[in-house]
This record gives C-alpha cells, sequence and structure tokens, in this order.
C-alpha cells in the first residue's frame, strides 16, 4: 500500500509561484493531483516526480 494517502498534506522541494510549498493530495494513483493549499490551484503530475519532490507529510488526512 502507498504511503501517501488523499487528504495528507505534503512539503514539496520547490515553492508554487504564489509563495506556498505546501500541498494537499487530492488523488494518488499512476499521477498524483495536489492542490495547492494557498491558492487552490491544482496540478497534476506523475508518481515518479511527486515522490521525488516530496521533502515530508506535514499532516495526515484531515477528516
Amino acid at each position: 500500500m502507498s504511503q501517501y494517502q488523499v487528504g495528507q498534506i505534503v512539503q514539496m522541494k520547490k515553492k508554487h509561484p504564489c509563495g506556498s510549498d505546501r500541498w494537499q493530495i487530492v488523488r494518488v494513483g499512476m499521477d498524483f493531483r495536489i492542490k495547492c493549499i494557498k491558492c487552490g490551484r491544482s496540478v497534476l503530475i506523475p508518481r515518479v516526480r511527486f515522490e521525488r519532490r516530496v521533502v515530508q507529510v506535514i499532516e495526515a488526512d484531515r477528516s
């Protein structure tokens, strides 16, 4: 089972243009859909690129 789950907040290496480096995982699979916590922009990135760029899991599922 994957260590990443929908709803988790993760910190990424590079900052989003809005200035935030925190993202919420919206979809998990071959690709990850993540949403910027600050501005709400959603991005779809391949699993390999996502796993390389994650620094740490900040918060578990909020539900």
